[in-house]
């Protein structure tokens, strides 16, 4: 897609049945990314059957949606990629009623590795943060 707002295409990049983004996955979440300025943006509504502890976001989905934002940044730029190290910094309680916003952008590039950077955040509030390193995925075909 190009950097004028547009949504990323997870079906173009063999992502469809993606358990954050799959189109053809009934038990997705329904992600949907458009990316502006070479950062990839989404919106996310918490809800409950996300949950760890009573009322606050499982970090494996924080985890998840963070690197759900800097694989579609990568899908931007028609480049597909596996994650091979992400860390990641759990700023504040994420409840299980939020309106989240994700971003996520690339910090450094040398084909194939690309190291990203995504944020979790609530009304401008930083809750969390990840750094990752993906290498290239070569077609299989």
């Amino acid at each position: 897609m190009t950097t004028n707002g547009l949504r990323t295409d997870s079906v173009a990049h063999g992502h469809s049945h993606c358990l954050l983004c799959g189109r053809d996955n009934p038990a997705s979440l329904g992600l949907a990314f458009h990316v502006r300025d070479g950062v990839a943006y989404a919106h996310f509504q918490t809800y409950s059957r996300l949950q760890g502890y009573d009322g606050l976001l499982h970090g494996g989905v924080i985890a998840s949606l963070l690197d759900a934002a800097m694989t579609h940044c990568l899908f931007h730029r028609n480049i597909q990629a596996v994650t091979g190290d992400l860390h990641i910094r759990f700023v504040r309680p994420v409840g299980c009623d939020m309106a989240v916003d994700l971003a996520a952008w690339i910090v450094a590039e040398t084909p194939p590795l690309y190291r990203l950077r995504a944020e979790l955040a609530c009304e401008g509030t930083l809750l969390a943060w990840a750094e990752a390193k993906f290498m290239e995925r070569r077609s299989h075909s």
